[in-house]
């Protein structure tokens, strides 16, 4: 099926679809279309780099109504980053359709004076962190009445404790029956059980029983065991044989970010890195130079990478294993993105082969256990 099978999708949507080559519908944006256009709630799993936003963003446009100025929908991210990149798209959306519809970024570390003037434009969609939208509701400058649909991109992440407060006092300030839709690349207990939605229809577009979701067969998974104290080592020397194109490079600590950062540089490979608290005109920088392919190697930890749209990654390594399972489903689908291959590489130690073992099962893939031989991976 593709997006020129639907009678009720809006010209200038068709206009942008056409202008980014975009023609057959994903798994998630085909299953989905449908109960979003007729106003159901909806809890939707896929990997990442699947089309998550446009499965929303699209049938969302389609309902804009014209005859209001009020805000229509609400795009709740957990980072700015990702905040930032939705609304880009809104705007990319915006510009192809014969309206006056706009939307608008809500996030914090901003002057809220200048987004409470863009407020004041009558934005039909606002996109934002949940911290920033309810500190606008509880000043009354954000007006929500209207507020048909409800979005949490991420949704994981979002009802996870520490955006799970803010989050209740929104959806409490909208109508009783405003639409909510849950989009995220896993889907535990918690956001299944979730008290957002009313009788949700649950898609998870590689499992139709709704449990976990799987992670892209277009990518390959290996272990390489390192004494703890080697890990840095290791990863310098699974770079100099895997030779990545772009790679993302995870960690668990600022400390070993900075660690790998150091030996890295001082081997003179092409790397950069960000950290949640790392400065954000320093961050900026250093995710443009990796989009641009001026940066190699990017370090990250999860909170710093959740929300960042990056094609084209064709490796990611764990110098740490993830402290929650799901995110190895997060760090995994950063490569191998709109059918390419890639390869994620776990550096663990003889501790961490159990973790392993529960990734196999949870996620239904093959962890090959490899070994570095003379500057190349080699099967035990």
């Amino acid at each position: 099926m593709n997006f020129n099978d639907i009678d009720t999708i809006n010209p200038g949507v068709s206009e942008y679809l056409s202008s980014n080559k975009i023609v057959d519908m994903t798994e998630i944006q085909r299953q989905t279309y449908k109960h979003i256009m007729s106003g159901r709630d909806v809890c939707a799993c896929s990997g990442t780099g699947t089309g998550k936003t446009l499965a929303y963003l699209i049938p969302i446009i389609n309902r804009l109504k014209a005859d209001t100025s009020n805000i229509q929908a609400m795009i709740l991210v957990p980072t700015k980053e990702l905040a930032i990149q939705v609304n880009n798209t809104l705007k990319d959306i915006f510009s192809c359709m014969n309206s006056t519809f706009s939307s608008t970024a809500l996030i914090g570390d901003v002057n809220i004076s200048r987004q409470i003037d863009s407020i004041k434009a009558k934005p039909a969609i606002v996109v934002g962190t949940p911290n920033r939208i309810i500190q606008l509701i509880n000043n009354k400058k954000l007006k929500v009445h209207e507020v048909k649909t409800l979005v949490l991109d991420e949704a994981d992440r979002l009802l996870d404790k520490t955006f799970i407060d803010d989050v209740t006092s929104i959806r409490k300030s909208l109508m009783k029956f405003t639409q909510i839709l849950l989009f995220s690349a896993s889907i535990d207990r918690k956001t299944r059980t979730n008290t957002l939605t009313f009788k949700p229809i649950f898609i998870d577009v590689n499992n139709n029983t709704g449990n976990k979701c799987q992670i892209p067969s277009t990518i390959k998974h290996i272990s390489i065991i390192s004494d703890r104290r080697e890990r840095i080592e290791t990863l310098r020397k699974i770079i100099k044989a895997v030779k990545p194109e772009k790679a993302i490079i995870f960690v668990n600590s600022k400390y070993d970010l900075d660690e790998s950062l150091q030996k890295l540089e001082y081997h003179h490979y092409n790397v950069a890195s960000i950290a949640g608290n790392k400065d954000n005109t320093a961050k900026k920088a250093a995710l443009d130079n990796f989009k641009s392919g001026k940066v190699q190697l990017l370090i990250a930890t999860d909170i710093a990478a959740r929300g960042l749209q990056i094609d084209n990654i064709d490796t990611v390594i764990n110098v740490n294993l993830p402290e929650e399972n799901k995110e190895y489903i997060h760090r995994a689908g950063r490569c191998g993105r709109n059918g390419n291959t890639g390869t994620c590489i776990s550096i663990i130690t003889d501790n961490e082969i159990d973790k392993i073992k529960s990734y196999q099962k949870a996620f239904h893939i093959n962890i090959v256990s490899k070994r570095l031989y003379q500057g190349k991976l080699v099967a035990k």
